[in-house]
């Protein structure tokens, strides 16, 4: 895959920089933040089945010029580009997601950012507990972020990510240090996007963030969590009222064409029958 950004600037502008900023870690502080409130996480293609190419001049197209937003692979591959531009010392790692007790493929992309002799793990795609900073590689105590404190734990030959929510911590994802290399990213990225036992396969899942707020879709469920406030949840009744939601809440654009409609309508007519009793199981569509 191409290496280097096409069109940093437009990306920076996108950030609020109107030049590049130093490769600081005031400088990672503010472009973590930015990006996971400027950039939703989106999985509107996983939802179509359709395939995800994570190469550069794909993301920028996406990202940059089409007003979408994209899962881990997309969206860290995209500013691992950024701060390799910066000139800062980055590069890939993998994680595997915590779901349930049986162990899941290494299906998550995370970025190591060395400075000043210092380990730091930066991450702008992790969905709905995205962290909005990035957090030492340090386990002696918990971190604060603009949104919930994380904390790095020892497990196993690698480590644990957890967030405190609410009074209780949360585990994230299981990681270690090996680098990751561009076919590891396809790979990870071509399972995520079409084998049968993906969780985002004919899913929707968006997220994003705002000051001292989250906001998460999942299929036809709309929540807004707000830090120390109760969170507030509504159904949406038809594909309109979802494809509303994705423009105003999220500010994305949805693809032209009549299959994101068409694919919305028919997820929420059967999360309807399975929730009245009448479809299959629950399950992966």
């Amino acid at each position: 895959m191409p290496d280097s950004l096409q069109d940093p600037a437009r990306y920076l502008a996108r950030l609020g920089f109107d030049a590049p900023p130093p490769p600081t870690l005031q400088t990672l502080r503010a472009l973590q933040l930015a990006h996971t409130s400027s950039f939703a996480f989106e999985t509107i293609d996983t939802l179509l089945r359709r395939p995800v190419p994570v190469d550069l001049p794909a993301l920028e197209r996406k990202l940059l010029h089409d007003g979408r937003g994209g899962y881990c692979f997309e969206l860290n591959r995209l500013f691992l580009a950024l701060l390799q531009h910066l000139g800062f010392d980055a590069h890939a790692l993998a994680a595997r997601v915590i779901e349930g007790e049986a162990p899941l493929a290494r299906t998550h992309l995370l970025l190591h950012v060395a400075i000043d002799g210092a380990s730091w793990i930066a991450d702008v795609g992790f969905g709905g507990m995205v962290p909005t900073a990035p957090l030492r590689l340090d386990i002696s105590a918990a971190q604060a972020t603009p949104h919930e404190p994380y904390r790095v734990r020892e497990r196993d030959a690698g480590y644990l990510l957890q967030a405190q929510v609410r009074d209780a911590w949360r585990d994230l994802y299981t990681f270690d240090l090996q680098r990751q290399l561009d076919i590891d990213l396809e790979m990870g990225s071509w399972y995520v996007s079409t084998h049968p036992g993906s969780p985002f396969l004919g899913e929707l899942r968006v997220a994003r963030t705002a000051p001292g707020q989250r906001k998460a879709l999942r299929n036809g469920s709309f929540a807004i969590h707000r830090l120390g406030q109760p969170s507030e949840r509504r159904g949406l009744d038809d594909a309109d009222a979802v494809l509303q939601v994705l423009r105003d809440e999220f500010g994305l654009r949805p693809p032209a064409g009549h299959a994101l409609r068409e694919a919305l309508q028919a997820r929420l007519e059967r999360d309807a029958a399975i929730q009245a009793g009448l479809g299959p199981a629950p399950g992966r569509a």
